[in-house]
């Protein structure tokens, strides 16, 4: 994988972390814009590309100026009250009847974050494990693997220091974002179907589904 496409994948990424991170009254609105997806990379992969091609058919019957109703969907969602419908932290697809936030994937991300000399700062102090700040993780992960930054290549460990270094891209995909967005996003669309969030996860889950196998070839 080339450099630019590398940095296409990046920008996607943040694009997909941010709007999972925070409703829509606080970030981008281009969401709801038709010509965004219309933009939007789809790397030749039919998958995406259907993906993406549902998000821009959502945005037309959105009015532009109004992301109100996405916003109160995210927060119905992945906040509550009284609880998030769809949990949006890890733990909770690690293993079965969790109920409770900051479990192993937290204490996991947070080590990832270090090594990638990251921390979570926001006034919510949202757990590391969080679906948005994954997705900007490995945003970060594809932008310096790009840009040919050490320890971000195809082999992790630890440098010569002895310091850890942060997880490849294949790593970090499979211990981190396709052991659970697939049940993230069952759970997302039992609740909201058809909804703006349902249509972006099927576009994470194309995206992240067509990195790994372009890692393998």
């Amino acid at each position: 994988m080339d450099k630019a496409a590398r940095e296409e994948l990046a920008q996607a990424y943040a694009f997909l972390g941010n709007s999972l991170l925070k409703p829509m009254t606080q970030t981008a609105t281009v969401g709801i814009d038709p010509a965004f997806w219309e933009a939007f990379p789809t790397f030749d992969d039919e998958g995406i590309a259907c993906a993406v091609q549902a998000c821009a058919e959502f945005a037309r019957t959105c009015a532009p100026d109004d992301p109100t109703a996405v916003a109160v969907e995210h927060t119905r969602l992945f906040v509550g009250p009284p609880s998030p419908a769809a949990p949006p932290w890890e733990t909770f697809y690690r293993a079965e009847n969790v109920t409770v936030g900051f479990g192993q994937a937290t204490f996991e991300m947070r080590e990832v974050l270090r090594t990638l000399g990251l921390e979570v700062r926001n006034e919510n102090n949202q757990y590391e494990d969080h679906i948005g700040i994954e997705l900007l993780c490995l945003s970060e992960i594809c932008r310096r693997r790009g840009e040919g930054a050490e320890g971000t290549g195809s082999a992790e460990g630890t440098n010569d220091t002895g310091a850890a270094t942060p997880p490849s891209e294949a790593r970090f995909l499979d211990e981190h974002l396709l052991n659970w967005l697939p049940a993230f996003r069952t759970t997302v669309a039992k609740t909201a179907p058809g909804g703006y969030h349902d249509h972006l996860l099927a576009v994470a889950e194309a995206l992240t589904s067509w990195h790994r196998r372009e890692l393998e070839g």
